[in-house]
Order: C-alpha cells, then structure tokens, then sequence
C-alpha cells in the first residue's frame, strides 16, 4: 500500500515463479492495480539452471530480487535435501546468472533465522547468505542480503492459520506458552527490502528493525477477542510444544555491538563473518553433490560444517553437534 509506481519507475517487472496458481493470482492483481506498468509472468522453477538462464538470455536484468525459498521450519527438518536444493542451489543459480550476465544489483530476502540457526531451513539461508556475500567480493554485481523475521499475512504465517481455526471453532495451537515471533506488515517489509537494496553498495547483511517481539499466545487470545470470542472460554488454546528445528526466541543480530546503523533508523548492518569465495563455493558444491546419496544425516553434517554456530534444537540432528562441538 506505502509502495507507488512514480517512486521507483519500473520499465518492466518479471513475476518468477515455479507455482503456477499463485503466479497467476499475482499477475491478475498487479496489473489490475497497476496497469500503466509492464508485467510478464515468467514459470520457472530456480533449481532448473537452463531454464533460469533463459531469463537472463531473453530479458536486460537491472535488479533480482530473491525471494523463492523454502520457509517452512518443521517440513524442512524432515526434508533438508529440498532447503539445500531450493534455498542454496537455487540461490547460488541465480547469483551465478546474475554475476555472468551483469546484472546490476541482486537482493537476497533472508530470515532472522538464519543468525545462529537452530535449524535446517535457517541453516540453508544462512549458506545462501554466505555464498551471496563471497560472489560480491569477485563480481561487479552488487550482492546485497536483507535479513527480518515474520511477516503478518504472508503464506505460512500464524495469522491465518489462527484465522483459520477460529472459522472451524478451535482451537487455536501454539507450541509453546513462552514462544515469540518478531512480526512485521507485508507493506513495511516490501518497503524496506527496496530501500536497503538501493542503498547497498555490495556485500552487506541488513538488519531490520523489527520492534519489540510478540508472544504467539498474546497474539492468539488478541485474535479471538477481535472476534467477540473469549479465550478459553469460546475457544480453547491448546499448546502442542515445540516443532523439530523451532525454538523459543528468534535472534536479529540488531544489538549496538553487532551491527553498524545507516541513515534510516529502521535499518542497520549486521557485522558478519566473510568468507573467500573459492573456500565458499567447494563447501556449497559438496553439500549439492551430497544429496543423490539420501542420506539425511550426512548432508547435515556438511551444512553443520560449514556453519559451526549452527546448532539443532528438538530436533533428529541434535546428533550431529556432539561430532562438531
């Protein structure tokens, strides 16, 4: 809603996407909104790199904003060869696209769960931020990351899930009485992917200012009251515990000590380890090749190797940190 074509003056936006009914949904609502604009849909799934380069080869890409991954915490503890081949091969294909055909600026939508990742999903974000961040360092692209936490309304979100189980009568899950979430509107996001995007000048992490966190159980007894309804009373809450890979409070990295603020308040730079772009690629390409073999364990550890803050919480892989620690 904050965001107006006279602002940014796109020539031609290209809608990416491997699922068809929500790329097709999108493409209705954008040109319905904006009509003077140039909307193309484009079906493509990012795994497929020949596919990916068609793209690039048939169109003049000023700017790429990634966002396609897999976010799902739970469903990507129990299929960690689907993060590394969405969220990292998939990343590292338009990153290489981006770097091969010039492309003037590619802006990476991470998650606060990628800082100190307790989790398979996290943990793949936090890789493709790695390898983003070492292209930069050889590529005349501008490789730029924006790291934040949930998004009220977006697909997955607990606000139509809660919406979801009130229509149906209850009751309203929630894993934990302690769990928080930092949340922030579809608008406020959009807006601030594209102004970190613009101000980049490559290689940076950015952190948004997600205000204070919010107890998912708050938030759930404040949805039943919009509806009239009272809680545990009308409708129960029911507590179901911790899913594999989640834990209890999310991290943004956005204290004084760990990050360098810009001109806008709400955004500020995270200071991250950097890595060599030669020791970053054998690591991501190891990881790729290890996933013919199935081996769910294996594959992990590889992703554990490479990202030594990365500790597993309730989860199958808990195994693993004894290996590393």
């Amino acid at each position: 809603k904050n965001l107006t074509v006279p602002t940014w003056h796109p020539k031609k936006i290209l809608l990416v996407d491997q699922a068809e009914s929500p790329l097709y949904e999108l493409d209705i609502e954008i040109k319905k909104r904006f009509p003077d604009v140039d909307i193309e849909p484009v079906l493509v799934n990012i795994r497929n790199l020949k596919r990916a380069r068609k793209i690039f080869e048939m169109f003049d890409v000023d700017t790429v904003f990634h966002a396609a991954a897999y976010k799902h915490v739970p469903m990507m503890e129990l299929n960690p060869a689907e993060a590394v081949l969405t969220n990292i091969r998939g990343t590292k294909n338009l990153a290489d696209l981006s770097n091969e055909f010039n492309v003037g600026r590619f802006v990476m939508v991470s998650t606060d769960k990628a800082v100190n990742p307790t989790n398979v999903m996290g943990a793949s974000k936090r890789a493709a931020e790695i390898y983003c961040q070492a292209l930069d360092g050889t590529s005349k692209t501008r490789f730029v990351t924006t790291r934040f936490g949930n998004v009220l309304g977006s697909n997955g979100s607990v606000i139509p899930l809660f919406r979801r189980q009130i229509e149906q009568g209850g009751p309203l899950t929630v894993t934990h009485e302690e769990v928080t979430r930092y949340f922030m509107t579809i608008p406020e996001a959009a807006q601030l992917v594209l102004e970190a995007g613009a101000m980049g000048n490559g290689g940076e992490i950015y952190i948004f200012d997600m205000g204070k966190p919010v107890k998912i159980i708050d938030l759930a007894r404040k949805m039943l009251r919009l509806h009239g309804l009272e809680p545990d009373k009308d409708i129960a809450i029911k507590i179901t515990g911790l899913r594999p890979g989640e834990k209890l409070y999310e991290e943004l990295l956005n204290t004084k000590e760990n990050t360098v603020p810009t001109h806008n308040p709400q955004i500020m730079v995270a200071k991250v380890s950097e890595y060599a772009f030669e020791e970053v690629t054998l690591k991501i390409d190891g990881l790729i090749n290890t996933v013919p073999s199935n081996d769910n364990m294996e594959l992990v550890g590889k992703l554990k190797e490479m990202i030594p803050e990365y500790v597993s919480n309730n989860s199958e892989f808990e195994s693993l940190d004894k290996k590393f620690s």
